[in-house]
């Protein structure tokens, strides 16, 4: 196996003397590729902030993040926008599908953005997968939740990105819903190779990942 992505020294840092917050303290991450990770943690333990370094969506106060060999400190703002949209899927707790588009056409979107041809055949084949062909046509607004977070699973996966960034994707599930949404999780990672990392509070469900990463006070505990 071979190294996706790589922290060395992260550091995140708010505030300045006495109010200052250590929300990341130092943290050395090592990811081989096609894993499916969790990372766990209590609230304010630091791992909603570790994943917005891992995807470039906040810079460190030092250390340094490197994904496919990228280092990402190294890229200006717009160099790092094209990045995550060729080499980061990212699924969020709250979906962000657009409410005017079809299934089909949320799940292409990010590369139809890039001016760049949907793979059509890979994809038909991840909706099929994440049980989605015959819902192609919908509106999100007439699908559950498990299905609209379903279709946030394949848009992150239509890009065939680096990695794959899961911020408490099944936040908003009922139990049975979620374990189907993370049993997806490690099937898609499996059956296309993805590394996926995703961040939970919720010890059940970090259970199904590969390997666990726990996080406490900004610092990765062994």
């Amino acid at each position: 196996m071979s190294t996706i992505l790589q922290t060395r020294g992260l550091k995140k840092y708010y505030g300045k003397g006495e109010t200052e917050v250590r929300a990341l303290d130092g943290v050395d991450l090592q990811i081989e590729r096609g894993t499916f990770v969790a990372i766990v943690g209590t609230s304010g333990s630091g791992k909603s902030t570790l994943l917005n370094m891992l995807g470039g969506l906040d810079r460190p106060t030092s250390g340094k993040v490197t994904i496919a060999g990228e280092e990402l400190s190294k890229l200006s703002d717009e160099q790092l926008t094209v990045f995550r949209r060729k080499r980061i899927g990212f699924i969020f707790q709250n979906y962000n599908l657009i409410p005017t588009l079809n299934v089909w056409e949320n799940i292409i979107f990010p590369i139809t953005l890039d001016g760049q041809k949907p793979d059509k055949k890979f994809i038909m084949n991840v909706a099929k997968m994440l049980g989605l062909d015959g819902k192609l046509d919908s509106l999100p607004n007439n699908l559950s939740g498990g299905q609209q977070q379903r279709v946030a699973i394949a848009r992150a996966l239509a890009s065939k990105p680096a990695i794959v960034l899961a911020d408490e994707p099944t936040g908003n599930l009922d139990t049975r819903t979620s374990d189907n949404v993370v049993g997806l999780l490690k099937t898609t990672s499996r059956e296309f190779h993805q590394t996926v990392v995703m961040i939970t509070h919720n010890p059940e469900i970090a259970q199904m990942a590969d390997y666990i990463v726990r996080i406490e006070d900004g610092k990765i505990v062994v």
